[in-house]
């Protein structure tokens, strides 16, 4: 039989990831592993799940997106290597041994390279688990508990309780200003304190801006590159690198704010945290408008992202084009021809004209019917725009809890009652729009999206930004029996809602409403990882608040943070009501947690722990992101109750 149309190898190659590299994260980085027979595929994937289930769990990490081809990652040869690792530790401890055999270094000398090999695995620990993060690493520190709190728990809540706690230059306020309450018979009777206090002291402005404020600009900055890292693409421009890019962009947070502070006329917005917070907003979305800037410059919302290969074009025009970009090809055509407009739709598909050129040239410079194609978007660009949809929710959320926040402290006293319906309110606003960003991050392929790490991230943001806020209304409960409804509305909605919510009733309902297109093993996953990650919200949440309230009311930041202070002896909140009352509450969620995922693995057969652990290992990048968007919301819960009144 002859052959019409006889197959010629292209130069296509199978480009694997690298030894080291982060998993697989975003939708067109999905590389498949070298094949195997299926026998070695599920040992590996046994294996795999050896490595860290618990009773021999169950594999639904293997549902989430992209999770199949990075488990298998985790399972081969690239995943157990860490020779790199330990290459600089190796001469160390030969020439270690040598100096102990001879004796011709003192005491010193092995001291000095003790600390020298502790400095050098400190360094090489941070790289793998925040820098470039590898698999081994990470699963190595969320394997035990105690590591995995260590990193996770302890590590952000530390940092911001140092952060709050950096002692300002203090300074007392002009004569004839009022710190705490007006005269009686002043013309401001009618002033009503801030929730957070009135303004105590001065602060040195220099001091705030570049400690203070600059520390919290940087973790805005790590936080959204984190992001950007999850999403597979790089927000700066290659011409510039990050370093430089970051750089400038952080000059740029710190020098604005001075000419408004020098400038007597706008001096009094400097004194405002919604101000601050609102222009710290701006410098997060600078890094969304340089990524949209490059893509719109080497135009990917009219072009392919990548070449297409030898074998692609046989399919397309580009063929018979000579171009390997199609849709490039079409406007270099229009553009020599001068078909512009209503030009190129004119001549948009004549197949008698088109086989007239292919007839009397060898290539042509273009096919017509590729100028209907000019309004054609490419998949990656309208998933950006998803993504930027996203980020900008996420900020929509922090600045409605400012506002309920502040609606709150300034109708202070409220009874229970009025306490549950602010705490449900803000819950059920928190939850619409998580719900959104869920929708609009996936994980169903091929829809917006569709990233499941992302999806991880945000859940835990808004958990947080939830969780952080009915924290800080902790500090203006007025009894225990305030403290007693809230968490036993609480623990119990949590407890009784979540496994019905688990059930395959419940997901039959939703898919006949039409609110959710997953199976019920990608449903039953999600719905265990958001349990694993309300458990971290409520932990580091929680340490925080703790945390900040013995070092402002007992340091010297006192006067800087009045909302700690407790010594307004009008109202009935103290600091032993609130600190204690908050620990006892906090024992009471870590036992309604422990409840929970009892219930979970006796009816479901799940493992909570294990669930986010295996994602943690998976997507080691998840850790390091973590850790950044979790200090980022714990120092914004902090930013928003400092009093500012510069000297």
């Amino acid at each position: 039989m002859p052959e019409f149309f006889p197959f010629i190898q292209g130069t296509e190659t199978n480009r694997q990831h690298a030894s080291d590299a982060s998993p697989l994260l975003g939708r067109f980085r999905a590389v498949p592993p070298a094949p195997r027979s299926q026998a070695q595929t599920q040992t590996q994937q046994q294996q795999h799940l050896g490595l860290l289930s618990v009773g021999g769990g169950r594999g639904s990490v293997h549902v989430g997106y992209g999770a199949l081809l990075a488990a298998a990652g985790l399972a081969s040869s690239d995943y157990g290597s860490d020779s790199d690792s330990d290459d600089d530790s190796d001469d160390d401890g030969n020439d270690y041994g040598n100096n102990n055999n001879g004796n011709n270094r003192g005491c010193a000398t092995r001291i000095w390279r003790s600390l020298r090999r502790v400095a050098r695995n400190s360094r090489r620990t941070v790289r793998d688990l925040f820098i470039t993060p590898r698999q081994k690493a990470v699963k190595r520190v969320v394997e035990k508990w105690w590591s995995r709190w260590g990193v996770l728990v302890i590590l952000p809540a530390a940092l911001a309780v140092a952060w709050c706690a950096l002692p300002f230059p203090q300074y007392p306020l002009p004569p004839g200003s009022h710190a705490h309450h007006p005269p009686p018979s002043s013309p401001s009777d009618s002033h009503r304190v801030p929730g957070h206090g009135e303004v105590r002291v001065r602060v040195n402005f220099w001091f705030f801006l570049f400690v203070y404020y600059g520390f919290y600009n940087l973790t805005a900055l790590i936080w959204i590159t984190k992001v950007f890292n999850l999403y597979s693409l790089n927000w700066w421009p290659s011409t510039l690198g990050f370093p430089l890019t970051v750089s400038l962009i952080a000059i740029l947070s710190l020098a604005a704010p001075i000419p408004v502070y020098l400038t007597p006329g706008a001096h009094y917005l400097t004194i405002h945290n919604t101000a601050w917070i609102s222009w710290t907003f701006v410098i997060m979305a600078m890094p969304v408008a340089i990524a949209f800037c490059i893509l719109m410059t080497h135009e990917r919302h009219l072009g392919l992202r990548y070449s297409l290969s030898d074998t692609q074009r046989i399919f397309t025009s580009s063929w018979w084009t000579g171009k390997p970009d199609t849709l490039s090809a079409t406007r270099d055509y229009n553009r020599r021809r001068g078909i512009t407009g209503r030009g190129a739709a004119h001549n948009a598909f004549e197949p008698d004209a088109a086989l007239q050129v292919a007839a009397d040239e060898p290539r042509p410079s273009i096919p017509g019917f590729m100028q209907r194609r000019r309004r054609w978007l490419p998949a990656s660009f309208v998933r950006f725009v998803w993504f930027c949809l996203a980020l900008a929710v996420s900020l929509l959320a922090y600045l409605i809890g400012e506002a309920y926040a502040e609606i709150y402290l300034r109708t202070l006293p409220h009874n229970s009652f009025e306490t549950i319906v602010y705490v449900y309110s803000w819950v059920l606003t928190v939850h619409l729009l998580d719900a959104l960003t869920g929708w609009i991050l996936g994980p169903p392929e091929g829809e917006r999206v569709g990233s499941y790490p992302l999806s991880w991230i945000f859940k835990l943001y808004f958990m947080l930004t939830y969780q952080t806020y009915v924290r800080a209304l902790y500090a203006r409960l007025r009894s225990p029996s305030q403290f007693i409804w809230l968490q036993a509305l609480s623990s119990g909605f949590l407890i009784l809602l979540t496994p019905l919510t688990m059930t395959q009733t419940y997901h039959r309902i939703l898919s006949m409403l039409g609110l959710t297109g997953q199976s019920y093993a990608s449903y039953q996953k999600i719905c265990t990882r958001n349990v694993f990650i309300r458990f971290l919200a409520e932990n580091v949440s929680m340490l925080t608040f703790l945390g900040s309230i013995l070092v402002l009311h007992f340091g010297p930041n006192k006067d800087v943070y009045p909302y700690f202070a407790f010594d307004d002896p009008d109202e009935l909140y103290d600091f032993d009501l609130t600190f204690y009352a908050s620990i006892v509450t906090w024992a009471c969620e870590i036992m309604a947690g422990i409840v929970l995922r009892g219930l979970i693995r006796c009816i479901f057969g799940v493992n909570a722990s294990v669930e986010g652990k295996m994602d943690l290992a998976v997507w080691p990048e998840l850790l390091p992101t973590s850790v950044a968007v979790m200090l980022h919301v714990l120092q914004s819960m902090l930013f928003s109750i400092i009093r500012l009144h510069f000297r």
